[in-house]
């Protein structure tokens, strides 16, 4: 079928978006809006002493200035991470509020808002705000704040540490440690990293008729009702609509509420009038969550034939000042999920101590802990295949998880159902040339290059929350509208989902509309996250359109003047068996429509129970790297994904385009920099370094399709593969080039500078 699931579908979202027809959030002009900005803390920690804004309430144009005096019949931004230590004592989870309240934590938290006629007044006028804040001790570097002598950020804890995570067993660790020919052990860093999605974050907020409408950019609309509506507003839900519209990127940060979303709707009630408010590049450096900042010991113990004893895992992770609304969450249990990844681990102990410090929070964030569990596992085998004399093809092979495996039950109690990780990493190698390399770095040295090849075999839990809804209705025309709980910000559902729908009811394509984003139409929804929308969204657009069919039967056999056993459905027909008449499924909704009064229609709520699909692949770097200088040029990249069946192979490329890229940013160049008195150094493009086009390689991406047995359409997830499987495929790969000058490790961001730098000392 030419526009059903497997084919290379272009966009149909695209021609409008590139058209300038797109509607973004700012695009949205309404009449009467005042502006508002925010003045944010240029300290990392401290005492308010004062916050004097006579002289911003009384500058031109401005209309409002509020503090957390202002608003407190609001609740605090909430973080939906409940977690429990191994003892059954909750995580602590300190109370967030919209405006800086006796104390600030961060720089850049919001302190107070200011509201005028324009944009440049409410800034103008936002600097004129007198703040004054006695400091106290700033705790900024991850490994010190939970010793006892650092200065604790919430008093009412006492501690800075958020919550002992621990999984698995550290005596039976022990236990095969003492066993163990070999005990491989590596320190490592994933990087703090800045979301910066194309579009920065923006809102309008509106108060009509006892309502409050709210129209921001996330990745999921229902989520963001919920949390303003129960935790923040405190009222009830069908009193706020929340419309994301045309959406520049999500990366995690979209699923947040932050404070300037909560501005907006309560300016907007308290003056009666719309209020819109849009940060720039620098501010958003500043106030968007940041993502990964982990500290990592492993211990692999292995056997001198080269078989795993057991994993540990401990790790510190930087929480940032709060926690936000799954901050706790994605080191602990997003991440341990896969802790071991696909490899058979006799005895797991995984310890994660989660910390707070005088930083920006950390949220989800493309992969969201999974992409930190597969880096350490796949830099441990490697630096286990050094130690042990042996090929780390090998060492990977003779320890995958195997299909006669399955399914298999990891340590964390979730269960990998398919997956071929030998067959995947065999065409990875292939593709890649792999036994021509040597050739390659022989060629490289003559003209005083190293060159390296690393691997990076990933596997992911995607899914996200357990249901999804869809509702499919057939117009009088014979067009479907499809609404869905699931939010594209940039994946292409509306083709996706229409090749889905295209095949179960041969409708035509061009002729399906998708409806996302606004709560007026979507009632209940998981939005997008965790790579759930085909397996959620697609199962649940797919039985919708099923249910509709069925629905319809019986109508069908009205018209046909026939038992309903007698009809069949197929292409968008409905067909008697008796006498070979027929009606299009059009004929039907019309009568439906005429008869009944009520349009054709079918809503399907599914449920996937407690499991998750495991998304998998084999990513395989090769590059040069200048001696001289440290430069590193990624020469080849090689991604086989195992993501189940492959809806669209040109979107789905796409989405591995992206992961790539973003891993490709983490490993070599990306870094969010606070200096010791919290200050963020990296707070512009000037200092936080995006990749470029010209750093960028081509990117031979293939699937290997296993299909999930699992969901009627074998779809495991894709869109955050590549941000798993590129970190460790580059820095093995440049460790593989240094290894000649007796450099066994480097730390992300592997900048020309460290690089040098690493040189420099190992010639010394």
């Amino acid at each position: 079928m030419k526009f059903g699931v497997g084919q290379a579908v272009p966009r149909k979202e695209d021609p409008r978006l590139i058209t300038g027809q797109g509607a973004f959030t700012d695009d949205i002009q309404i009449a009467g809006a005042l502006h508002l900005a925010v003045l944010r803390s240029p300290y990392a920690h401290g005492y308010i002493d004062a916050l004097d804004t006579a002289a911003a309430l009384a500058a031109p144009g401005v209309v409002a200035v509020l503090t957390a005096d202002d608003l407190t019949e609001l609740g605090a931004l909430p973080c939906r991470a409940v977690l429990k230590d191994r003892a059954g004592n909750d995580c602590y989870i300190p109370n967030r509020p919209v405006l800086a309240q006796d104390k600030v934590l961060f720089c850049g938290q919001a302190v107070a808002a200011v509201i005028a006629d324009n944009q440049q007044a409410a800034r103008d006028a936002a600097e004129l705000i007198e703040l004054q804040v006695s400091d106290l001790p700033v705790v900024v570097d991850l490994a010190e704040a939970g010793s006892p002598d650092a200065a604790v950020l919430h008093a009412d804890h006492g501690s800075n540490e958020c919550i002992h995570f621990e999984n698995g067993d550290a005596g039976a660790f022990r236990a095969a440690a003492d066993q163990a020919d070999h005990l491989v052990e590596v320190d490592l860093i994933n990087n703090r990293v800045a979301p910066t999605p194309l579009e920065p974050r923006a809102c309008v907020g509106l108060f009509e008729d006892g309502r409050f409408t709210l129209h921001n950019p996330s990745q999921g609309a229902v989520a963001q009702q919920a949390s303003l509506a129960n935790a923040i507003l405190k009222v009830p839900l069908d009193q706020v609509r929340v419309i994301s519209g045309d959406t520049g990127g999500g990366f995690g940060i979209r699923g947040e509420v932050h404070p300037e979303a909560v501005l907006c709707l309560y300016a907007a009630r308290l003056l009666g009038r719309p209020v819109r408010w849009l940060g720039d590049r620098s501010e958003m450096f500043l106030s968007d969550s940041h993502g990964r900042d982990n500290l990592t010991r492993g211990t692999l113990a292995l056997t001198s034939d080269g078989s795993i004893l057991g994993l540990r895992v401990e790790t510190l992770a930087n929480l940032g000042a709060f926690c936000s609304a799954v901050g706790p969450f994605v080191p602990t249990m997003a991440g341990g999920r896969i802790t071991g990844t696909v490899y058979k681990i006799p005895a797991l102990y995984h310890s994660v101590r989660c910390l707070f410090t005088n930083t920006m929070p950390v949220a989800a964030y493309r992969g969201a802990g999974r992409p930190e569990s597969c880096y350490v596992m796949e830099r441990l085998v490697e630096a286990a295949a050094v130690r042990l004399g042996m090929s780390a093809v090998e060492l990977r092979k003779r320890n995958f998880i195997e299909p006669a495996d399955m399914p298999f039950e990891n340590h964390s109690g979730v269960t990998i159902y398919s997956g071929r990780f030998a067959q995947t990493l065999d065409l990875a190698l292939q593709r890649a040339d792999w036994s021509g390399f040597a050739a390659r770095r022989e060629q490289s040295s003559t003209h005083g290059q190293l060159r390296g090849i690393g691997i990076g075999y990933y596997i992911e839990s995607s899914g996200g929350g357990p249901q999804e809804e869809a509702t499919v209705t057939i117009n009088d025309d014979g067009s479907a509208d499809v609404v869905v709980g699931t939010f594209s910000h940039g994946q292409g559902h509306g083709t996706t989902f229409s090749q889905i729908l295209s095949e179960s009811l041969g409708i035509d394509f061009d002729r399906i509309n998708i409806v996302q984003g606004d709560t007026e139409f979507v009632k209940f929804g998981g939005g997008t996250g965790g790579s759930r929308s085909s397996q959620m969204g697609g199962i649940a657009v797919k039985r919708a359109g099923e249910g509709v069919v069925i629905k319809g039967i019986a109508l069908a056999a009205e018209l046909l003047q026939t038992e309903p056993g007698a009809v069949r459905f197929e292409a968008g027909v409905y067909r008697c068996e008796d006498n070979n008449a027929e009606v299009s499924l059009a004929d039907v909704a019309r009568a439906a429509s005429e008869m009944g009064g009520e349009q054709l229609r079918e809503t399907h709520r599914y449920d996937r129970g407690a499991g998750y699909t495991f998304p998998n692949g084999a990513h395989v770097a090769e590059i040069e790297l200048d001696p001289e200088t440290g430069v590193i040029q990624v020469v080849d990249y090689t991604a086989v994904d195992d993501c189940g069946r492959v809806i669209n192979p040109l979107l789905a490329g796409g989405q591995v385009h992206g992961g790539v890229v973003q891993g490709l940013g983490q490993a070599l160049l990306e870094h969010a920099q606070y200096d010791d008195y919290g200050q963020l150094v990296t707070g512009s493009f000037m200092d936080y370094t995006m990749p470029r086009a010209s750093q960028t390689p081509d990117i031979d991406v293939s699937f290997n399709e296993v299909l999930d047995p699992n969901n009627e359409l074998g779809v495991k997830g894709i869109g955050e593969g590549g941000a798993c499987g590129a970190p460790p495929a580059l820095v093995n790969a440049v460790i593989d080039a240094l290894r000649s000058r007796g450099i066994e490790h480097v730390d992300m961001p592997l900048t020309s500078e460290s690089i040098w730098r690493a040189l420099q000392r190992s010639s010394a």
